[in-house]
């Protein structure tokens, strides 16, 4: 099979297409078939050597998360058959196996049945991102635990950074689970894309007032914020946050360090919620897993331009470029296309 894989660490030059055996699964594990794989920043930052998940192997294959077809079935595997459907996630933590190559053997608890109807694009768009997303929407004080239709309803949240792959995740789901949401961008075709994911309130902070247009739109604060840079915008949470509130943190673009007014968030009885899908547990995956499948059966997830996620594809090959333009920026979700499945 053919397989990117590199053995140390450093930029996209180290990735390179090799042939490799295709292996059989063991005890608790999958072989599955990959159409596509989906490439986040933590793929990337993990190949540099500085990211949370990177791992000490002798040789791995990059990326976590994908979708594709079981192929085979270790021993003591339950729930799973050749030729199912299925997306994965976490398929490189501390596992040399990820998703960018042919056949990927896999956890069989990081494989999640796709439903008929979803696409290979929509199940390798979720993973980190959905899951993520998940986590930051179920930590508030009052709850709810798990989302479902409606789960939110009455609630504000407010999502920072709405066209990033989380972000646009994390509108989807706050919108399918009832709450108000309210997103800040930072251009119009961000806007864009913003409200086509579900967003009610669209607010870009380089040519407005945040906390003037975040307070309009809900004057006893926001319940829930969701939250990709804490160190720029500190203040901005602070200012807009509802008593009991929660501020839920995801990553750390801005910078790694922030300064927090104490005596305002004591008078709100503040939360800070800090969110790493490596380390969060496998109960809390188990349930974002099962509550984005019930999502993607109402149809809540989609993918593409038309829906706030625009899609770069790359070939397997170019796996490189694909991880060169996630560190680059690009708006909407990089793809890598593996086999016409």
């Amino acid at each position: 099979m053919r397989a990117i894989v590199y053995s140390e660490n450093g930029t996209s030059d180290v990735l390179r297409l090799e042939d490799r055996p295709v292996r059989e699964p063991g005890p608790g594990e999958l072989r599955v078939r990959i159409a596509v794989s989906g490439v986040n920043p933590t793929d990337w930052k993990n190949r540099s050597g500085g990211g949370s998940g990177a791992n000490t192997l002798d040789e791995q294959t990059p990326n976590q998360d994908g979708a594709g077809v079981v192929d085979a079935v270790g021993d003591g595997v339950d729930g799973f058959a050749p030729g199912d459907r299925v997306w994965l996630y976490l398929s490189a933590y501390k596992r040399p196996s990820g998703t960018a190559q042919e056949y990927a053997v896999v956890l069989a608890t990081h494989a999640v049945r796709l439903p008929d109807g979803v696409s290979f694009d929509v199940g390798a768009s979720l993973g980190v991102p959905a899951m993520t997303a998940h986590r930051a929407l179920t930590v508030h004080e009052g709850g709810p635990a798990r989302l479902s239709r409606g789960a939110l309803e009455g609630r504000t949240v407010l999502v920072a950074g709405g066209a990033g792959a989380v972000g646009h995740a994390a509108i989807q789901l706050a919108h399918w689970a009832g709450a108000t949401v309210i997103t800040t961008i930072s251009s119009a075709a961000k806007a864009a894309l913003a409200a086509s994911a579900g967003a009610d309130v669209v607010v870009n902070y380089r040519e407005e007032d945040a906390a003037a247009r975040i307070r309009e739109a809900a004057p006893d604060g926001v319940d829930l914020i969701v939250e990709v840079s804490p160190a720029r915008n500190a203040a901005l949470d602070a200012a807009v946050l509802a008593p009991h509130g929660s501020i839920a943190v995801y990553a750390t673009d801005g910078g790694d360090v922030m300064e927090l007014d104490v005596r305002a968030h004591f008078v709100l009885n503040a939360r800070y919620q800090f969110v790493l899908l490596y380390t969060v547990g496998q109960e809390a995956l188990d349930a974002a897993a099962e509550d984005i499948t019930a999502a993607l059966l109402d149809g809540a997830l989609p993918v593409g331009e038309d829906a706030g996620l625009p899609l770069t594809r790359f070939a397997l090959e170019d796996t490189a470029a694909a991880h060169d333009a996630v560190s680059n920026g690009t708006v909407g979700k990089v793809l890598i296309d593996v086999a016409d499945l």
